[in-house]
């Protein structure tokens, strides 16, 4: 039995946001949160039961030690993560929530961070070896924050396919990293080398242009062909296509807006926990549908899921309503 089922890699940063509804320029304090892609993918599949590792590169301060802490205290092994020097620094963002017609917004604060200066050979050799791990998941983000992380991630991606794993890859477009065109050519070797991948409908449009769903994950299909597309839709559901052709969607779950932030990266646990526990398509489709559910209703970043909770979604419960 492999070490880990799951291995990701990938920048998680410190959120700063302010309590309530309260804008930055008036709060006295913040509510301090963890976040990063891949580390909450990481989160949501320990939280399934998987055995899930997570790599990064932090600095050795009480900052970098406080996220290294808060995503293994979920389950996640960060016995793999680079420590930098402690004049190095942890990426933050400021999230300011808000209602209609004011809209929330993020504001990052990462530039030269210990994660960026990530080089392929601060990658552990002996990880990426046959039996070792069945899957290797990365996203476009990576690949974004600097030239030496996407070395890195797809010298991962490579050694990786090398032994024997599955490659998922996901494009979580930022506009604050890289323009579409940029992301399209930018994430075009790490799709060819994926055997799932995630991409949203609007992450689609900005990187390649307007098309319906169906259009899209065709061309996606045509354009990678020995991958599962799959792609999230908002309200819309999901719609995934096979390798083999095969088209199946899956209508959203309705859900609350507690905790929006982390919702695509949820999506990513369900359906990769069930992908690897032999769930078929439509069945992995579920599990990514009420698992994003349920983490928009949670706080903070990571989805801090009950499995038995997505479980009896994921079988037809309707949920909410009791007192448990």
């Amino acid at each position: 039995m492999p070490q880990y089922d799951v291995v990701t890699l990938g920048e998680t940063m410190m959120r700063l946001t302010p309590p309530g509804y309260l804008r930055i320029e008036q709060t006295r304090s913040f509510d301090i949160w963890v976040g990063g892609t891949e580390s909450n993918t990481a989160v949501g599949l320990a939280r399934l039961g998987l055995r899930a590792a997570w790599l990064s590169r932090l600095p050795a301060t009480p900052m970098g030690r406080y996220v290294s802490n808060r995503v293994a205290q979920y389950g996640v092994d960060v016995s793999r993560v680079i420590w930098a020097d402690a004049d190095e620094r942890l990426g933050i963002f400021f999230h300011e929530k808000s209602q209609a017609p004011r809209t929330s917004h993020i504001i990052y604060d990462r530039a030269d961070s210990a994660m960026s200066r990530i080089q392929p050979g601060d990658l552990p050799s002996a990880l990426f070896a046959e039996g070792v791990a069945s899957m290797f998941h990365v996203t476009g983000i990576t690949l974004a924050i600097s030239d030496s992380a996407r070395a890195t991630a797809l010298a991962a991606m490579g050694r990786a396919k090398d032994a024997g794993w599955q490659i998922s890859f996901d494009t979580n477009y930022r506009s604050g990293l890289w323009s579409g065109p940029q992301a399209a050519d930018g994430c075009h070797e790490a799709m060819a080398l994926a055997d799932i991948v995630f991409c949203p409908s609007g992450d689609y449009q900005v990187m390649y242009g307007e098309a319906t769903a169906e259009d899209a994950i065709a061309k996606l299909a045509q354009e990678y062909p020995k991958a599962t597309i799959v792609m999230t839709m908002g309200r819309d559901g999901a719609l995934a296509r096979s390798a083999s052709g095969a088209l199946m969607r899956q209508p959203a779950i309705l859900a609350g807006d507690i905790g929006r932030i982390g919702g695509g990266d949820a999506f990513a646990a369900g359906f990769l926990y069930a992908w690897l526990t032999g769930a078929d398509l439509a069945l992995a489709l579920k599990w990514g549908a009420a698992m994003s559910a349920h983490k928009y209703t949670i706080h903070g970043d990571l989805p801090l899921v009950d499995f038995d909770e997505v479980e009896a979604l994921v079988e037809g419960a309707s949920g909410g309503g009791l007192v448990r």
